[in-house]
């Protein structure tokens, strides 16, 4: 039987006595791509903050790749391999494409091979390569300060991406963008799992549904069910909780 990479067990969390995550249990499989959505109140930051190392648990555990994370700082969990993508584009919008890109995969991260033009081959492939999965090869020399907003969030995808990451955490990434770009991110996300662990935090159910794959809703800090959009869809307590009201962040 496969190991989960990564599973969160029992976890509660306290803010001055308000529980914003209560014995909340999730795991996930390598190679899955796994929704998570939510009301506005839900824990869904939160969630993302707990794996991150960003919010310590008041109790429970993290295990990622069999190892508790509870011990380990922002900047350890992100070198084990969970790799997060935040609400806003996050991306050097001095450089072009293809210099933010070789940024996110040079090994160290240091800015002076890349001044000095000393990318090495298998890197300036695997540069290519991000481009041409994120449909940006043909903005490579293009400052990506004047990229669309959807462009800018598949840049961001991308540099994600060529970090390496066990795990991707993609939280709101069609916030802003048109339909067709909705359609596109999804797309996109669906061709990166199987080679990557994808989780995704949205509230667009139309982009939920064209991901195609298992959902986790949280409600009041905890999973209120689980299963395919269809299931979540015809389940009376979503349509009470997160359907029949109005959407926003948690």
């Amino acid at each position: 039987m496969i190991k989960p990479l990564l599973e969160l067990n029992q976890i509660t969390v306290s803010f001055d006595g308000f529980l914003a995550l209560k014995n909340l249990n999730l795991s996930l499989q390598p190679g899955e791509l796994r929704a998570v959505i939510g009301p506005n109140g839900a824990g869904k930051t939160t969630f993302l903050d707990v794996i991150t190392g960003k919010v310590k648990p008041t109790k429970g555990d993290v295990i990622f790749k069999g190892r508790s994370l509870l011990d380990q700082r922002e900047h350890r969990i992100a070198r084990m391999g969970i790799g997060r993508k935040f609400q806003s584009p996050r991306v050097f919008e001095n450089l072009s494409v293809y210099d933010n890109l070789a940024l996110a995969v040079s090994k160290p991260k240091k800015p002076l091979p890349l001044l000095l033009g000393k990318i090495k081959g298998f890197q300036s492939d695997k540069i290519d390569q991000l481009m041409n999965i994120v449909n940006l090869l043909t903005r490579k020399n293009v400052l990506a300060g004047s990229l669309s907003h959807g462009q800018k969030q598949w840049l961001e995808i991308a540099m994600l991406v060529g970090q390496d990451p066990d795990l991707l955490l993609v939280d709101e990434p069609v916030a802003g963008l048109t339909d067709e770009e909705t359609e596109l991110t999804a797309d996109l996300l669906k061709s990166l799992s199987g080679q990557n662990t994808v989780l995704v935090i949205d509230h667009d159910m139309e982009f939920i549904r064209r991901l195609d794959s298992p959902v986790t809703v949280l409600h009041q800090g905890a999973v209120l069910c689980e299963g395919n959009m269809q299931t979540i869809q015809n389940d009376s307590r979503v349509i009470e909780v997160y359907l029949g009201k109005s959407e926003g962040e948690g």
